[in-house]
């Protein structure tokens, strides 16, 4: 993953600064359409790597954020991301997770991902049963096993208030 993460920066700031050169005084849809759906594209596996790598994908956000705006570099970026209703890109990931959890429990998904969600089943009778709860897998690897998609839409969908 550390080859696609580096990779998506480097091509978001070459449109960040192509942008930049065209003088629009709305250039929210060019930035949208070339930076925002390439971070997005995926982003579901980005859950669970590394804070360097997040790091990476949110400074390409953040650049983007202040072409739109036209905010300077030194100022805060959260009240900017926040007028543009932009999620942070940790933040991103999971809401996708945590859609294609309620869709696989919707039934409209494929087949293949409403296999990976499997609904909590005590084996006698408690309280946490009448909640929505996912039974969360255990796996072998930490590093690989703990990013695959049955045990994150367990995990993010059971930490949801």
């Amino acid at each position: 993953m550390e080859r696609q993460v580096n990779a998506i920066p480097k091509v978001c700031y070459c449109q960040i600064r192509n942008i930049g050169h065209i003088t629009l005084d709305n250039c929210e849809t060019p930035a949208h359409t070339l930076i925002t759906s390439r971070i997005d594209y995926g982003n579901a596996l980005f859950y669970g790597l590394p804070s360097t790598m997040m790091t990476r994908l949110q400074k390409v956000q953040n650049s983007s954020a202040r072409l739109v705006t036209r905010t300077h570099k030194r100022e805060h970026i959260t009240p900017v991301l926040n007028s543009l209703h932009c999620l942070p890109v940790i933040y991103r990931s999971q809401y996708n997770i945590c859609m294609y959890t309620f869709k696989a429990l919707q039934g409209t998904v494929p087949r293949y991902l409403e296999e990976l969600v499997v609904p909590y089943q005590p084996t006698m009778y408690l309280r946490s049963e009448s909640g929505a709860f996912l039974a969360v897998p255990t796996t072998r690897e930490v590093t690989y096993g703990n990013r695959c998609f049955r045990k994150e839409a367990a995990t993010v969908w059971n930490n949801l208030p």
